[in-house]
């Protein structure tokens, strides 16, 4: 099994740090003096006085640098930070190596754990660099305060710390859970960062060595690893045990990420398309396309499951450009059958948007599918607006504007993107995220919230679609309120092409006026 983020940093730094002590071995010892005659009198033979000359002058230059080299770039194994309680990484591991050791032996229990910040990135992006160090150094100091004093504890990242519990004949699951919630409760305390209060929440996998206690002690840190992954997939503040079923869940991720890269090239991976309908008069005025992943064995897998692999694998450029292919194919063929669909939404990731040659890309697939620019709403997080993008993405979305392609801003209200973004980005369309929509028939609160965000859009000149629609109620709200679009499953699900043009035949017969689809659909 591949070894997670922290147990990659663990085994990384150990693996460094033995090396660096091998060359400091090698070179700083005896052993050096015994080989460097032997060294000289192989020159000799190979090369006569010349090379020999050349060896005996360079050897003590090259003996020098290295042992420079070493001790630069070797961090002192046995520090262990007296200000903060952390220890160094690689001493954290011949530690727990040392727990995992004894326990074989011992009728006694150890456990390791992973806590780790929720949403780092954003408190990064919210408050600066300064503010989260400081965070991360109250979260360190918080994990310490909560932990007993014979336990040890050592940084992965600014983020996330590993604990090793001492072996103990007292330790077990529950005791594992009540730490890992004293845990939680001590980081969850809000901190106070230039004057302002700030709350913070943790996710925390842990594994009890006697749940993997055959597998060695590597396949210990890859398991708490899993458990943090599965904590945080349920998350935020979610505590997670690794367990028998945590392993057969890894192990099927593990192979569904193996078929991923296969699936792009087999068209399993394919967009599914969701209607939005204009509140004034009911005609579809779009369809968003949402990847879908037709698994011939496992049925139909949702993005949340895929798209990690996709950004972890570094094949968010692959799955985009199939996306926009499948997409794009679907509006010609809405168009031969004679049936009107104004725009397609496609999602354009961060990644893509920071490939200076995304928009001449973007170009030749319009041009290869006989389409307009204005004809394609690119959908952006806003989180991508608030977390300052680079001059890459500027030129790129500020590019895609000029071409004449709508600018969707997606999931509104949930990223903090400011005003002068929307005006600067010239975004064409607000779509107001789903948590202000629900109930919002029902919810004072709610209409409120949705009513001063349509009022911004309107003083602003910018349209807007409500997601996540999925009552009457809320369909005829929107409509009140002044909402342009609507989309979510109280209009239509997402669906396969195939089914798209029933639906749009059905939907054309409720608002009046069915149009008239041809053969060439099926085609």
């Amino acid at each position: 099994m591949p070894k997670g983020k922290a147990g990659n940093l663990m085994w990384k730094h150990v693996s460094v740090n033995r090396a660096l002590d091998f060359l400091a071995t090698v070179f700083s010892g005896p052993s050096v003096l015994a080989f460097a005659p032997a060294i000289c009198l192989a020159a000799f033979w190979i090369g006569g006085e010349r090379t020999l000359v050349l060896v005996a002058l360079i050897l003590p230059v090259l003996i020098a640098a290295i042992m420079v080299l070493v001790r630069k770039v070797q961090p002192d194994s046995t520090d262990l930070n007296a200000a903060s309680g952390l220890m160094a990484i690689d001493m954290f591991a011949a530690e727990m190596e040392g727990f995992f050791e004894a326990s074989r032996n011992m009728q006694q229990d150890s456990a390791c754990m992973i806590v780790a910040l929720d949403g780092f990135a954003d408190i990064l992006d919210l408050h600066g660099q300064a503010a989260a160090n400081h965070l991360a150094e109250q979260f360190c100091d918080r994990v310490l305060s909560s932990i007993r004093t014979h336990d040890i504890t050592t940084r992965l990242d600014q983020n996330s710390v590993a604990i090793g519990l001492r072996p103990s004949s007292h330790l077990d699951l529950e005791a594992c859970i009540q730490m890992s919630g004293r845990i939680q409760a001590a980081i969850e305390e809000p901190i106070s960062v230039n004057g302002a209060s700030i709350y913070v929440s943790c996710s925390i996998g842990f594994c009890l060595l006697s749940s993997v206690k055959e597998d060695g002690f590597d396949y210990w840190i890859d398991a708490t690893n899993a458990a943090l992954s599965e904590a945080q997939r349920n998350g935020p503040s979610t505590i997670r045990a690794y367990s028998s079923e945590t392993r057969r869940r890894s192990r099927t991720r593990a192979n569904l990420r193996k078929e991923f890269e296969a699936a792009l090239d087999s068209g399993e991976i394919r967009p599914w398309f969701q209607p939005q309908i204009s509140t004034d008069t009911g005609k579809v005025t779009g369809f968003e396309a949402l990847a879908r992943w037709e698994h011939p064995q496992k049925g139909v897998i949702g993005p949340q499951v895929f798209l990690p692999f996709a950004e972890q694998t570094e094949l968010m450029e692959r799955f985009g450009q199939a996306m926009r292919h499948h997409a794009f194919a679907a509006m010609q063929k809405w168009d031969h059958a004679g049936i009107g669909v104004p725009r397609i939404g496609i999602n354009i990731s961060s990644d893509e948007l920071r490939d200076p040659a995304q928009m001449d890309r973007l170009k030749w697939e319009l041009d290869q599918h006989d389409l307009t620019p204005d004809r394609l709403a690119v959908e952006i997080l806003e989180t991508v607006f608030s977390r300052h993008p680079d001059d890459v993405i500027t030129r790129n979305v500020i590019g895609l504007s000029s071409l004449g392609c709508c600018i969707d801003l997606d999931d509104f209200g949930t990223g903090h993107a400011s005003i002068a973004s929307i005006k600067r980005f010239d975004v064409s369309r607000i779509k107001i995220d789903r948590s202000f929509v629900a109930k919002a028939d029902k919810d004072a609160s709610q209409q409120q919230m949705v009513s001063a965000i349509l009022t911004m859009a309107e003083r602003l000149n910018v349209e807007t679609l409500a997601e996540g629609v999925e009552t009457p109620g809320e369909h005829a709200l929107m409509a009140q309120l002044g909402c342009n679009h609507v989309q979510g499953f109280g209009i239509g699900k997402p669906m396969p092409f195939e089914k798209t043009l029933d639906w749009m035949t059905a939907h054309w017969n409720k608002v009046g006026g069915v149009p008239r689809i041809g053969r060439q659909a099926g085609s």
